[in-house]
């Protein structure tokens, strides 16, 4: 069979490298991929935009591809699964309708599903007005939370420490042009992501993962699409992870149902676990995550074109448990200097066979070829992951593979895996 995997960043890599492991996926083809993809064996990349529909629709059919797997969430928000699946009914889509996708594009309408169905989710407003915003952070003070109502890649959340930065956070919003703009309590605890696949009807959690999504070391400074990642993490024990399937995942499957939705794809909860250990939803995203996806798939020994199929076909419970392989994954990011603000681009990028020969997996997001060079091309440039039997050696494996990686103002975060390493010796 041949797969298409729209998108063209570090997830998409992954996703593409991992369905080629499985002898019964002939090509994958990307839309429009990058250079990791287009170095990868059997993939070909097609230069289409990811909002180019028709243009895929006609690619399917000629190249008489059976899956399409959707990474970014622009495009499910702006209706692919819908536009595909009409135009071409043998196609199986992994990925939700638009109005599913709701649940990303739309941090009012996702908060207001959970509000209905009970799901357990920090305290909210919601504001179309900066002054009438403005007033509530000062009558509430900080810690808050600010956040854009629509998609900001990864990057329109802002946990306000004090009340001047919340002002400031609102007040950057609405000039960017986001209303409205929802206004949260902030929640003290730790952040894990939960990623579940889902046929509308059954849901299957995958491992969980903590990310990474602050610039600098020690989860400080501004936020970025992710630094690292790590998984499993060690915070959601199994009894944990029942409660999250029955408290919020099944729950918000089912809500989605009652709306008339037929959920099929990735249901990403991002948590925060509290003092008490209790699971509260800090918001849900309608794909897989990056960087994510590239410490989970490493380790998923199912064949991940099966489990997505059974996903489109909605035969999800009769799917046998998923199989993983023992240990632990570490990704983390190499990015450009002054990301996530201006950056340069342009920059040669040496090392990538001598970390792949020390085992790790380099996944390539913002990459680009001119005169037969590896160059930087964005704001995270490398996804570099490690496995390990433990995961302190596949933290060490990760590093060690990046001290092989080199380009001029390269940044990554040293730390990644610090709460996992001291999970259980020392107080959050």
């Amino acid at each position: 069979m041949k797969v298409l995997v729209v998108g063209n960043g570090g997830r998409e890599h992954a996703l593409a490298w991992k369905l080629l492991q499985s002898q019964r996926i002939r090509q994958v083809i990307c839309i429009p991929g990058n250079v990791g993809t287009a170095r990868t064996e059997r993939c070909q990349n097609v230069p289409l935009r990811v909002d180019d529909f028709e243009g895929m629709v006609r690619f399917t059919v000629v190249q008489n591809v059976t899956l399409v797997v959707v990474g970014p969430e622009l495009p499910l928000a702006l209706g692919i699964t819908d536009y595909l699946q009409q135009q071409n009914p043998n196609l199986m889509v992994f990925g939700p309708t638009k109005e599913g996708a709701q649940i990303e594009a739309s941090k009012y309408w996702a908060k207001s599903l959970m509000q209905q169905a009970g799901i357990p989710t920090p305290g909210f407003e919601v504001f179309t007005n900066a002054a009438a915003a403005t007033d509530y952070v000062m009558a509430h003070g900080a810690p808050i939370v600010v956040k854009a109502d629509g998609l900001a890649a990864g990057k329109g959340v802002t946990v306000a420490a004090t009340v001047e930065e919340a002002k400031a956070a609102v007040e950057s919003l609405f000039k960017s042009g986001f209303s409205p703009v929802v206004i949260e309590e902030c929640l003290t605890g730790q952040e894990v992501s939960i990623l579940a696949v889902t046929d509308g009807l059954t849901v299957r959690p995958l491992l969980p993962a903590q990310d990474h999504k602050r610039i600098g070391e020690g989860d400080t400074g501004e936020n970025t699409g992710g630094m690292g990642a790590y998984a499993p993490a060690p915070l959601v024990t199994p009894a944990l992870m029942e409660r999250i399937e029955q408290e919020i995942l099944q729950p918000t499957v089912e809500a989605l149902r009652q709306r008339g939705i037929d959920y099929r794809g990735v249901l990403y909860a991002g948590l925060m676990i509290t003092p008490a250990g209790d699971p509260m939803v800090l918001e849900f995203n309608c794909r897989f995550g990056d960087p994510e996806t590239q410490a989970i798939l490493p380790l998923l020994e199912t064949p991940l074109e099966e489990l997505l199929l059974a996903c489109t076909q909605q035969r999800l419970a009769q799917f046998p448990p998923l199989s993983w392989k023992p240990g632990a994954a570490a990704c983390v990011v190499a990015a450009a200097q002054g990301y996530p603000g201006t950056y340069q681009k342009g920059q040669l990028i040496t090392g990538i066979e001598q970390a792949e020969q020390l085992g790790a997996n380099v996944f390539q997001a913002g990459t680009q070829i001119k005169q037969q060079q590896l160059l930087t091309d964005g704001g995270r440039v490398l996804g570099v992951t490690a496995l390990g039997e433990t995961l302190a050696s596949a933290i060490a494996g990760a590093y060690a593979a990046m001290d092989c990686i080199h380009f001029e103002g390269m940044y990554y975060r040293k730390d990644i895996g610090h709460r996992a390493i001291n999970f259980g010796s020392l107080p959050d």
